[in-house]
C-alpha cells in the first residue's frame, strides 16, 4: 500500500526557555486543535522534543506555534526533521 504523500512526521527540538513555563501543554493543546498524533516531552539538556504526525499543512502550522510558544516561553531555535510517518501514536500525549 503506498503512502499518503499528504501525511508526514515532524521531529522538531525547541531551544530557548520552555522547561517550566507550560510550554508541553501548549503543545498538547495546539496538537490537539490540529488533530495530530505525537508526543512532546522535555529533554535532559533543557530542550523540549515534539514528535508529531499528520497532514503536512497541519504540521507547519504547528511549527509557527512551536516558534512563539506560550506567554512565559522565550523560544531561541526549532529545529525540523521531516520524515516519513510511521504510524506509531494514537492521539497526542506529553511524555515524561
Amino acid at each position: 500500500m503506498a503512502s499518503d504523500p499528504t501525511r508526514q512526521r515532524l521531529h522538531a527540538l525547541v531551544l530557548g526557555r520552555v522547561q517550566r513555563v507550560c510550554y508541553r501543554s501548549f503543545v498538547l493543546d495546539e496538537a490537539r486543535q490540529l488533530g495530530l498524533s505525537g508526543s512532546v516531552r522535555n529533554l535532559p539538556d533543557g530542550r523540549v522534543e515534539v514528535i508529531a504526525e499528520g497532514p503536512q499543512p497541519a504540521l507547519r502550522s504547528l511549527v509557527a506555534r512551536l516558534r512563539t510558544g506560550p506567554r512565559d516561553a522565550l523560544v531561541a531555535a526549532v529545529g525540523e526533521d521531516w520524515q516519513e510517518p510511521t504510524g506509531t501514536h494514537t492521539g497526542f500525549r506529553i511524555e515524561s
